[in-house]
């Protein structure tokens, strides 16, 4: 800033600041809304299948599976030995097609916390601009008060010993 401030030259003030401020936004419902009906499919199987909960629930299908056909009577097991190849591989066909949707999820995720940082980066710029205008009225009030302090012909030296008077 200008150590040449006047009186005349007046900083910016809060209301123009205001006015000049872009309104705050939803980044949230921003990213929700723009998301197409696949990309909700995604997100949803992204979301309930990397939980503990579905995880359980194939763990315990598979042990139900194996117990009931390994320790079962012969006559009522509903699975040849054969029955845990075909389950093998319907759980790795499972697994082949949910590693994409994970991956189209994660990809999803990422782009909202993306929009999230760049909205916080809006917000800090604005901060950081408010914080400028504060630092440019007190430079201005500074040079208000040393112009007042020369024309009363009070030396600051004076001021401070008599601050540091009261004060201790």
């Amino acid at each position: 800033m200008d150590d040449q401030m006047t009186v005349s030259s007046a900083p910016v003030t809060l209301s123009d600041l205001k006015r000049l401020r872009k309104p705050l936004r939803n980044v949230n419902q921003e990213q929700k809304e723009k998301l197409k009906g696949l990309d909700r499919l995604a997100l949803w199987i992204t979301t309930r299948v990397g939980t503990m909960g579905f995880f359980l629930i194939i763990l315990t299908w598979t042990i139900c599976w194996l117990g009931w056909n390994l320790l079962a009577p012969r006559r009522l097991q509903f699975d040849p030995a054969m029955g845990f190849v075909l389950w093998l591989f319907i759980s790795n066909m499972i697994q082949i097609l949910l590693m994409p949707l994970i991956m189209v999820g994660q990809n999803i995720q990422g782009a909202h916390a993306e929009a999230r940082a760049e909205h916080d980066l809006d917000v800090n710029i604005k901060a950081e601009q408010e914080i400028e205008v504060i630092l440019t009225h007190l430079e201005h009030q500074n040079t208000l008060l040393i112009e007042m302090m020369q024309k009363l012909d009070v030396k600051a030296d004076q001021v401070l010993d008599k601050v540091g008077d009261d004060g201790g």
